[in-house]
C-alpha cells in the first residue's frame, strides 16, 4: 500500500480529491453566476467530496483489517516454528542428558 518513500495510495486519492474540492471552489467563485447558482454546485460538489471520503474511508479500513489479519497469521506462524524449536531443543538435551548419565556409569 506504500511506496519506498512511505506514500501510501489513500494519502494520494486523498491529497488529490482535497486538489479538486479546493479548484471546484475557486472556479465557483470565480465565474459569474448568481448566488443560488453558486450554492447548488457547491452543495453538489460537497456531497460527492462526502461519498469519496466515505468510500475511501471504508477501503483504509478493509486494508487496515487485511493488515492486521496478514500480521495475525505470520505471528501464529512464527510462533510455532518456536514453539516446534523449542521442543526439539528440549528433546536434544534431553537425549545428552541420558548419554552423558550412561557414560558416568
Amino acid at each position: 500500500m506504500a511506496d519506498e518513500r512511505g506514500v501510501s495510495t489513500a494519502t494520494v486519492l486523498l491529497a488529490f480529491l482535497s486538489g479538486a474540492a479546493l479548484g471546484a471552489i475557486a472556479a465557483l467563485l470565480l465565474t459569474p453566476q448568481t448566488g443560488r447558482e453558486a450554492q447548488e454546485q457547491l452543495r453538489g460538489y460537497a456531497r460527492r467530496t462526502e461519498e469519496n471520503l466515505r468510500e475511501l474511508a471504508g477501503q483504509a479500513g478493509e486494508a487496515f483489517e487485511e493488515v492486521v489479519d496478514k500480521g495475525r497469521e505470520f505471528v501464529q506462524t512464527e510462533k510455532s516454528v518456536l514453539a516446534e524449536a523449542f521442543d526439539a531443543g528440549r528433546e536434544a538435551m534431553r537425549r545428552e542428558r541420558e548419554r552423558l548419565s550412561g557414560e558416568k556409569k
